[in-house]
């Protein structure tokens, strides 16, 4: 066991989020506490955002970002979003600068509340996503689920936004498909060597897309904004839509939208949208033994 610190249960758009405050520690969140919280009906989480002390100058804090399974993500916009909101309560600040094992993260909490954060740079390459086999285009790459003559899904465009993700393009409610079924095949399709993201999205105006996303070590989630990014400029490489998009998450409770803009100027996808304190406690980075904070009501696990 090792000394507590302090942490908050929040949400992005749904996506569930448990932020805990590392800084000032050599310690990490273990992969063995994350699957303990995981496990409790009121800790369970589709991210860990873990804050540490900034690594690199000009930067506030080093984020590392632990999956519901225990493994390692590499980027989660949601989460970001919830850091920063938590960072800007806790220090008035509205501008932050993080780093994470994607690359740096710029972010600004807006005066309505909501955080726009600058994503960075798509990747297409198929051996940066990366891919198991060689696509020169891979707007639309051959991989799909269902009879060969007529498939469930197939096609998808695949990207990197600082982790891998597929994105099936389908012409009904995404909500119609039994995504927990195909969701783990396709994850863990020999295809993607790093796993991958699996989103479904529907084109409904060519400013609007509705999806629903199998993320990669949580399964499904209610809303993934790294997703959202990956199928907006996926969306606009294939002409499907123009660069700024609305991305309506249908599996969010919230049913609102994250606004994604790929920026022409210097390519950076930012991402526009809401993020929600829940409650706080402190949590054994170690064991993962939490407790609420007394004064919303002590809960002990």
């Amino acid at each position: 066991m090792s000394a507590p610190v302090e942490f908050a249960k929040m949400n992005g758009l749904g996506n569930k989020i448990l932020v805990v405050d590392m800084r000032g520690r050599t310690d990490k969140v273990t992969p063995q506490a994350a699957i303990a919280l995981n496990a409790s009906a009121d800790t369970q989480f589709d991210q860990i955002m873990a804050i540490h002390d900034p690594k690199a100058v000009g930067t506030d804090a080093w984020i590392d970002i632990l999956n519901c399974d225990g493994t390692k993500a590499q980027a989660c916009g949601n989460g970001t979003r919830c850091v920063v909101q938590a960072l800007a309560a806790e220090t008035g600040k509205k501008a932050f600068t993080f780093q994470t094992v994607a690359g740096i993260l710029n972010a600004v909490e807006l005066e309505d509340g909501t955080i726009s954060v600058d994503m960075g740079k798509p990747v297409f390459e198929w051996d940066k996503i990366p891919l198991a086999e060689e696509f020169f285009d891979t707007s639309r790459i051959e991989l799909q689920i269902g009879p060969i003559d007529n498939p469930v899904l197939h096609s998808p465009s695949v990207a990197s936004m600082g982790n891998p993700h597929a994105i099936f393009w389908v012409n009904r409610d995404v909500m119609s498909f039994d995504l927990a079924r195909f969701g783990p095949l396709l994850e863990n399709h020999p295809m993607f060597p790093e796993r991958a993201n699996i989103t479904l999205a529907e084109v409904t105006s060519p400013t609007s897309v509705t999806t629903r996303t199998w993320e990669r070590g949580a399964g499904l989630t209610l809303a993934c904004g790294s997703a959202a990014c990956a199928t907006a400029v996926s969306a606009a490489r294939t002409g499907r839509t123009g660069r700024k998009v609305a991305i309506k998450v249908a599996s969010s409770p919230q049913g609102g939208s994250l606004i994604i803009d790929w920026r022409e100027s210097d390519d950076h996808v930012v991402m526009t949208g809401p993020a929600e304190w829940e409650w706080s406690g402190t949590v054994d980075p170690s064991t993962g033994l939490w407790s609420r904070n007394e004064a919303q009501g002590a809960e002990a696990r």
